[in-house]
């Protein structure tokens, strides 16, 4: 058996055992996961080949971009506004929470992974955090702006909770 049959067998065997009858597709996961280094290097290699000097984050950098990465990850992943971007991927089954939906992944393969990626505000965050840092590189000024605009409605969404919940608590 060619060494190319035997790796292709293997895979498949684990990628089997692995998911124990679930629709876990490993495949895709790789391809998506090879994307992302890929799009890591190809940024490393553009600030290279343009001279852009990788400066260390400050603290405030950090707070920025953590605030803007966790506001983008929930608004792509779970906000009603931007289903239309999640739908092919996946299926509304409710809401979870003031101005959160609910959705199913749907499909298999490729289709399946990109559903769970996109439905998932975990797995978005290592992708916005590191187009935070890109842009830190090559754009800063407007990285900034737009990971400051983020960053007040992560403040924003807190005080709407904290006043909720105050309302709440003074009406009981």
């Amino acid at each position: 058996m060619p060494v190319r049959e035997e790796v292709t067998t293997a895979a498949t065997e684990t990628a089997q055992e692995y998911a124990g009858g679930a629709d876990r597709p490993l495949g895709a996961f790789g391809g998506l996961m090879a994307g992302y280094g890929g799009a890591v290097c190809a940024i490393a290699g553009a600030a290279r080949l343009t001279g852009r000097k990788v400066a260390e984050p400050t603290p405030w950098d950090v707070a920025l971009c953590a605030g803007a990465t966790h506001r983008l990850s929930r608004l792509v992943t779970k906000d009603a506004v931007t289903s239309p971007l999640r739908a092919p991927f996946s299926r509304f089954k409710g809401t979870t929470g003031p101005a959160e939906l609910e959705e199913e992944v749907r499909g298999s393969g490729a289709r399946k992974a990109v559903g769970e990626l996109l439905t998932c505000p975990f797995c978005t965050s290592l992708w916005f955090a590191t187009g935070f840092a890109a842009g830190l590189v090559f754009a800063p000024a407007a990285t900034r702006l737009a990971a400051g605009t983020l960053t007040a409605l992560t403040v924003s969404d807190l005080l709407h909770f904290a006043r909720s919940r105050a309302q709440r608590a003074a009406g009981e």
